[in-house]
């Protein structure tokens, strides 16, 4: 097996472990829960059934389609862009890629949601949702809710009100937080890499090549000196 279908068969093996976790949770929480209710674990941590329309963290993003497509768009890009780094690599190391197929999984993640719950389940308004025939659900396709549950009201004040993390997320944010974070800290260098052009590769290596005939020159220089 070749390391290119390596990489392949491992960057597909994370996004579906990261899919199946995500949407495993998710079913559990729909499904066992109504709106609003949760466990109640600390002071600071807590599953709490929440739905949202919109990105991560229950960000709003005007017209739902609009977002329905801005994200099967951008999970597009993201499937090409892996595709062609493991193909057609510039450089770039293996573990950028997987940290990028991190971010392709909780995309995925919440487009599923969006896309499709609103087709196959029942309401979680005041009662505990439960599978229905496809069309009978809650809502059309692309109108469905992100189901969110994990909640760290880290500080709060007197009356109870969270002042820091009042956001409730899910295991697909998480995903795409943790892989942002990874480029931003450890993988800017794969970033650049990756988006250069034909031309700025070359004139790259050129110029490395330059480089190291210049300093074999030199060490050659000072050898004969030596001698």
């Amino acid at each position: 097996m070749t390391a290119k279908r390596q990489t392949a068969l491992r960057v597909t093996g994370l996004i579906l472990l990261i899919l199946l976790l995500d949407q495993a949770c998710k079913v559990w929480v729909k499904t066992s829960f109504r709106l609003g209710e949760g466990i109640f674990f600390t002071d600071w941590f807590q599953l709490l059934f929440v739905e949202n329309n919109g990105m991560a963290f229950g960000w709003e993003f005007g017209d739902k389609i609009l977002l329905s497509l801005f994200r099967l768009v951008c999970c597009f890009l993201l499937g090409w862009y892996i595709l062609r780094m493991i193909r057609h690599p510039k450089g770039e190391r293996t573990s950028y890629i997987y940290v990028i197929a991190l971010t392709l999984a909780g995309a995925v993640g919440n487009l599923i949601d969006g896309t499709f719950y609103g087709c196959i389940f029942s309401s979680s308004l005041g009662r505990i949702a439960s599978f229905v025939p496809i069309g009978s659900g809650y809502s059309s396709l692309f109108h469905g809710k992100v189901v969110d549950m994990f909640y760290f009201p880290i500080i709060t004040n007197e009356a109870g009100e969270t002042l820091f993390f009042d956001a409730v997320f899910n295991v697909a944010d998480i995903a795409v937080t943790v892989s942002i974070f990874l480029v931003l800290i450890f993988f800017r260098k794969d970033l650049n890499l990756s988006l250069e052009s034909g031309k700025e590769r070359r004139e790259r290596l050129e110029k490395g090549v330059s480089k190291t005939s210049d300093s074999i020159q030199t060490q050659r220089g000072e050898s004969a000196k030596a001698s």
